[in-house]
């Protein structure tokens, strides 16, 4: 079995646990019973209410965001407003002292990965996470792990849905990648690639998974200007193509605002503005928190 065969085989299995164990541990991780929540089914995804703290130190409170389907929504903020602990909600990482999410209408609790990418949700990391000693290919069809149906022993023995699911991955992983314009580089390591390549295997990866929701965690943290707007180029033309909607961190306010349809501001855990790049650029208290005071012209005017 090939390099890429066996990660998928392990990513996607399940493993048998004893049923005392397994009791054990559906009782310690069984969510905490919340009351009704009337969603709106017209929203890729909906907060509502969100508090989150760590010791006493308070990283989220009462936070609320609307996500439309198909747009893209960024969330701004100086560092530690709670950006990356938002996106770690969304994505099941953490879960919330008090509040609601809702993916399509539907209220959801935080939930192992692999249940999360079959509920259409993807995501990037701050950090790059690539397997740098597997090709381009190999690291982009890992992307299709959790879409597997079959479990390890199936992928070990070579069954023939196994072989199908196998193959399927790969076929959905040459596709992105050449979507991306990743082709040239199907069979290098991704560890040899630039810097600003391994952010777009990166990228491919979380779309080989089908997403609906994309969450994008500061996708362009150390890149040249250039591959950001490449980059940007590609988030958006990923909209367009797979009818995604994309939930983006970013620190490059000129990127956020060329590519976000609305923004979210975030200010000591607490939300402080929402709507257009427009309405955001000239909103004071943004100004005061994040952006800093506008330029002024020779005159002394503010620009």
């Amino acid at each position: 079995m090939s390099a890429s065969n066996y990660l998928l085989a392990g990513l996607s299995g399940e493993v048998a646990i004893p049923p005392d164990i397994a009791e054990h541990l559906s009782l310690r991780n069984a969510p905490a019973a919340q009351p009704t929540l009337r969603t709106d089914a017209s929203l890729a995804l909906e907060l509502r209410g969100i508090d989150l703290s760590f010791g006493g130190v308070v990283a989220l409170k009462e936070v609320d965001l609307a996500v439309r389907h198909g747009e893209i929504r960024a969330i701004i903020g100086p560092n530690g407003a709670g950006k990356s602990s938002l996106i770690n909600v969304i994505s099941g990482v953490y879960r919330p002292d008090r509040g609601h999410v809702a993916i399509n209408g539907a209220p959801y609790q935080p939930v192992p990965t692999h249940k999360l990418a079959r509920l259409g949700v993807a995501r990037t990391f701050q950090n790059l996470a690539l397997f740098k000693g597997l090709s381009v290919l190999d690291n982009v069809a890992t992307g299709r792990a959790y879409a597997g149906r079959t479990n390890f022993l199936s992928q070990i023995i070579g069954l023939p849905n196994a072989r199908r699911e196998q193959a399927n991955a790969r076929e959905r992983a040459r596709s992105v990648i050449d979507f991306l314009h990743l082709t040239p580089y199907l069979d290098r390591l991704a560890g040899t690639l630039p810097y600003g390549l391994q952010k777009r295997v990166e990228l491919a990866r979380a779309l080989a998974a089908e997403p609906r929701i994309l969450l994008l965690d500061e996708p362009m943290a150390g890149m040249t200007a250039t591959e950001k707007n490449e980059l940007a180029d590609y988030v958006r033309l990923a909209r367009e193509e797979y009818g995604i909607t994309v939930v983006l961190i970013e620190h490059d306010i000129g990127v956020v605002m060329g590519l976000s349809d609305r923004i979210a501001v975030l200010d000591y855990g607490r939300k402080i503005a929402d709507g257009t790049p427009q309405e955001i650029a000239s909103d004071q208290r943004v100004i005061d928190a994040y952006l800093g005071v506008p330029p002024e012209n020779e005159d002394g005017e503010g620009i």
